[in-house]
């Protein structure tokens, strides 16, 4: 399995520090607000890398931080006139919760900054100690720079080249415009916490690396996050790694590419600046899924909001193949000798699976593991459309399967769980066929059972009657070599 390295500029191939298991971390939100459609496309990237590693069978150790003491959360919180610690407990659960709409997996750990702070303070007396880091006059600590030869090993930055202002937090406390806060002196009505160096709070490049050390052990295989944290997060985290305990921190470093909306940078300004909260409200988490997947994570991803539409289409006819062949092979006579359509539904299925791993061992390939979804999709509805009453059972289902399967390694859930029927057909079951019960899938299979006893009794007017019933709920009976069966007008 190949993986882009980003701090080798390369692909390699994927050697776990212990075999069979991966540890990955992820850097998560800073939580004063809903997340954006950007941050969305980041933990989407790895909630599938993190899948389809699980996929290949290897045991996932997932850690992924909530920042929940920050700058942007106090200065929220005194514009509001309410605490920090209010804003922050309230934009984690909203950030969890959308999680959990967009269908990604929960952490297996998932660390809060408030709550690591004797670790990171650990480290920062490491730091002291190893001559890495200083503490300045007014309460602050920074890490020297120049102290680390290495400084620039993950972004390539020429330390002599970078200049301040540049991303680059200037103050009279530090020795070198360069340097940056471990520890942030307390000030009037922020949360503090006590120190050897006075009390205060963290800075934000400290709480991964302590994160990581603490709960996954360092070096770690993975560690991803988005493009715009190469420099200057990652490139500070990796500097406290090797620094304090002289090694990496992390053999593998994954970035996602920036994310565009309809063509231009995401801006309030431009009206094109999107919540993930709002797309979900409009839109099926599995259609948005699926559009942002059709890009490979590394690339920058222009998502077009006109192609929402088109994406909840593209999810619908995945389900109805599904659905189709599920009630085909329910519906099959015995399976006999496979003609020569079930041996090329059969060999379809074996390509895409594949083909699908072909793809998605290339750096996480989800557009081609996508299209190899798509093509097994034509080749069931295909097998459908000719096949006539000589369907195999075990054919179909298996198709079915494999579709199933390989999409939620992409988190999309093709088996929905409710069959969308309207209710009131158990009204019409009632009425018509003397139903008791009250799921409406159910109640259309009493309702088709009437109908053909009723056909087959040469009974016109009642068969008619349950037809006539069906079509003013908005549904149509099809007539198959199979069975009758329902569908969307």
């Amino acid at each position: 399995m190949l993986v882009y390295n980003s701090q080798k500029h390369r692909k390699q191939e994927l050697e776990p520090i212990e075999p069979g298991k991966i540890r990955m971390y992820v850097c998560g939100p800073t939580v004063y607000d809903q997340i954006h459609i950007g941050n969305a496309r980041t933990f989407l990237s790895f909630d599938v890398i993190r899948r389809y590693l699980m996929y290949k069978g290897f045991e996932v150790t997932f850690a992924q931080n909530l920042t929940d003491v920050d700058d942007k959360i106090i200065n929220r919180a005194n514009e509001e006139g309410r605490s920090a610690a209010e804003v922050a407990e309230e934009y984690s659960n909203a950030f969890i919760e959308q999680m959990h709409r967009f269908g990604i997996l929960d952490p297996d750990i998932r660390p809060r900054a408030t709550r690591e702070i004797e670790a990171m303070q650990d480290m920062i007396k490491t730091l002291i100690e190893h001559g890495h880091a200083y503490a300045a006059d007014n309460g602050d600590v920074y890490f020297s720079v120049r102290s680390d030869d290495a400084y620039g090993i993950l972004s390539g930055r020429d330390v002599d080249q970078l200049r301040a202002g540049e991303r680059v937090e200037v103050n009279d406390e530090k020795r070198d415009p360069l340097d940056f806060a471990l520890w942030k002196a307390a000030k009037p009505g922020e949360p503090s916490w006590p120190s050897p160096w006075g009390d205060g709070r963290p800075g934000w490049h400290t709480e991964c690396c302590a994160m990581i050390r603490r709960y996954l052990g360092t070096p770690i295989d993975i560690h991803g996050g988005g493009q715009d944290l190469i420099f200057p997060h990652h490139e500070n985290e990796t500097a406290q790694c090797m620094c304090a305990w002289d090694h990496a921190l992390a053999n593998y470093w994954m970035h996602t590419g920036m994310l565009r909306v309809n063509g231009d940078k995401m801006s309030k300004s431009l009206g094109n600046f999107f919540t993930l909260k709002e797309i979900l409200d409009k839109y099926p988490a599995d259609a948005v899924r699926l559009l942002m997947l059709q890009t490979h994570y590394r690339s920058a991803l222009d998502f077009q909001t006109d192609q929402l539409d088109g994406a909840v289409g593209t999810l619908e006819r995945l389900r109805t193949c599904v659905k189709n062949l599920r009630w085909a092979a329910n519906n099959a006579k015995e399976d006999g000798n496979l003609t020569e359509f079930d041996r090329a539904l059969s060999k379809a299925a074996d390509e895409a699976q594949a083909e699908f791993t072909r793809q998605m061992d290339d750096d996480f390939n989800t557009a081609g593991g996508l299209a190899a979804i798509f093509e097994l999709v034509t080749a069931a509805n295909k097998y459908l459309a000719e096949a006539g009453d000589t369907i195999a059972s075990s054919v179909t289902l298996r198709a079915a399967d494999t579709i199933c399967e390989l999409a939620d390694v992409m988190g999309v859930e093709l088996d929905a769980a409710e069959s969308g029927l309207p209710a009131e057909l158990v009204d019409l079951a009632r009425e018509r066929a003397g139903y008791e019960g009250s799921d409406p899938e159910e109640a259309a299979e009493v309702l088709l059972a009437a109908r053909q006893q009723a056909r087959a009794a040469k009974d016109w007017g009642t068969a008619d009657a349950i037809r006539d019933g069906i079509t003013a709920l908005g549904l149509v009976v099809e007539d198959t070599p199979a069975g009758a069966r329902l569908s969307r007008a």
